[in-house]
C-alpha cells in the first residue's frame, strides 16, 4: 500500500514537471499521453485537469481537440 501511494506522488510529480509550458512542440501530446495514463490508474480528476491544461495552453493543437473529446466521455461516466 505504501508502494502505491508513492508511486502515485511519483507520478503527480511527473505529470507536474509535464504540464510546465516549455518550448517542446512535444508537450500538448506529452501532457495527453499523461493524462490517458491518469485515466488508466483511475484518477479521472487530475486526468481531466490534464486535459483541461491542453485546452488551455495548447488550444489550435489537435490535442486540445482529442482533450475536449475525452473530458466530455469521462463526464458521462
Amino acid at each position: 500500500m505504501r508502494m502505491m501511494c508513492c508511486a502515485k506522488t511519483i507520478i503527480v510529480m511527473l505529470a507536474l514537471a509535464l504540464a510546465i509550458p516549455a518550448c517542446s512542440g512535444n508537450k500538448a501530446s506529452e501532457l495527453y499521453e499523461t493524462a490517458k495514463f491518469e485515466e488508466l490508474q483511475n484518477n479521472r480528476e487530475h486526468a481531466v485537469q490534464l486535459y483541461e491544461q491542453i485546452i488551455v495552453s495548447y488550444p489550435s493543437s489537435e490535442y486540445a481537440v482529442k482533450a475536449k473529446e475525452r473530458i466530455n466521455e469521462l463526464k458521462q461516466k
